[in-house]
């Protein structure tokens, strides 16, 4: 399971049926749907609620993925992503990262949003779900949603994979994003709001967060290769010494890290990983020389209309003029 983007631009059938044996019959074509392996197609018919989880999940890292990278050369887009992911590159690593982050934040919020039948709130000693319900508080559910995705997504030990190594390794590191955002939140209930009886829930923080999170790794990420571990008998991920950059001594990525294996391409010109920069709209200040990897930029001239002069009406709404400026916009020569 990966973020492919092929997932995201099905329609599902609407889950508004009134019987059991439809919304059932439903469920099921929605995880046929997906692009899933034999086992994890399994695992979607047997959970209700999953598949439009995963959706959601797709949904989510693609457009945080763009988001995050809507200023750089390689953009997240969709169109080569399917040979980027067979490769070993930074990108391959952040995509791996922010697909396994964004499902594990779409399975917990699922779960304290009663859309999964098999899990509900956090279940933490100090929480009881009835009071959490009563109150209109329940926690996200991180505990079950990063359990179930290990078994999702059938992480095992493996040998000598090199590659394989570093895509679970990077799998975690979104894991560990969403962890890291894991908070605490609690709720006063008492006379004149003394704070007398308290009701505590896990939250999660936003998902831009997250994103924002893993876009720093990438910028950091850790080239890596493979070498052998006499002490423990099996091969380990070896990286760059952190102080004298030297691959005599070399130090195991920290679990935060993003790693990759390969050198990136420029993604200047189209190829079989992007399109390419040529058209993108570029900030002349900021990082039209960069993305128009030297080629130049075109420089074009617009009107647009826009909301202005507004004021509160007596009660209740909000009355503006239309303005119209002028917009200046740069974007990459062929």
């Amino acid at each position: 399971f990966s973020l492919t983007g092929k997932e995201a631009l099905t329609h599902f059938p609407s889950l508004s049926s009134s019987t059991n044996s439809a919304q059932g019959k439903v469920h099921v074509k929605q995880c046929d749907l997906l692009k899933l392996s034999r086992k994890q197609k399994r695992l979607c018919r047997r959970e209700p609620g999953l598949a439009e989880t995963l959706r959601d999940a797709i949904r989510l890292g693609i457009l945080e993925c763009q988001y995050q990278f809507r200023s750089e050369r390689w953009n997240c887009s969709l169109e080569g992503r399917t040979s980027l992911l067979k490769r070993g590159f930074k990108e391959t690593a952040f995509l791996y990262a922010m697909s396994s982050a964004a499902l594990t934040h779409s399975l917990a919020r699922a779960c304290s949003a009663g859309r999964m039948e098999r899990c509900t709130c956090d279940d933490s000693p100090d929480l009881e779900n009835r009071k959490a319900w009563q109150w209109g508080v329940c926690g996200d559910n991180l505990k079950y949603s990063t359990k179930f995705l290990k078994k999702f997504l059938g992480q095992k030990r493996i040998g000598k994979d090199l590659r394989a190594k570093v895509d679970i390794h990077n799998t975690n590191v979104g894991i560990k994003a969403v962890k890291n955002g894991l908070k605490t939140t609690c709720k006063c209930h008492g006379v004149s709001g003394s704070c007398a009886v308290r009701t505590c829930w896990k939250q999660l923080s936003p998902f831009h967060e997250v994103g924002r999170l893993l876009k720093l790794r990438y910028d950091d990420a850790v080239k890596v290769f493979s070498t052998s571990n006499d002490a423990v008998g099996h091969s380990e991920l070896a990286g760059p010494h952190r102080h004298s950059h030297s691959l005599k001594h070399p130090a195991s990525p920290r679990s935060t890290d993003l790693v990759y294996v390969e050198d990136s391409p420029s993604f200047c010109r189209p190829s079989k990983y992007s399109l390419g920069t040529a058209g993108r709209t570029c900030s002349r200040e900021g990082n039209c020389d960069s993305m128009c990897c030297g080629r130049g930029y075109n420089t074009q001239s617009r009107l647009v209309t826009f909301s202005c002069h507004c004021q509160v009406q007596w009660c209740c709404y909000v009355e503006c003029q239309q303005c119209m400026q002028e917009e200046v916009v740069y974007s990459c020569k062929q």
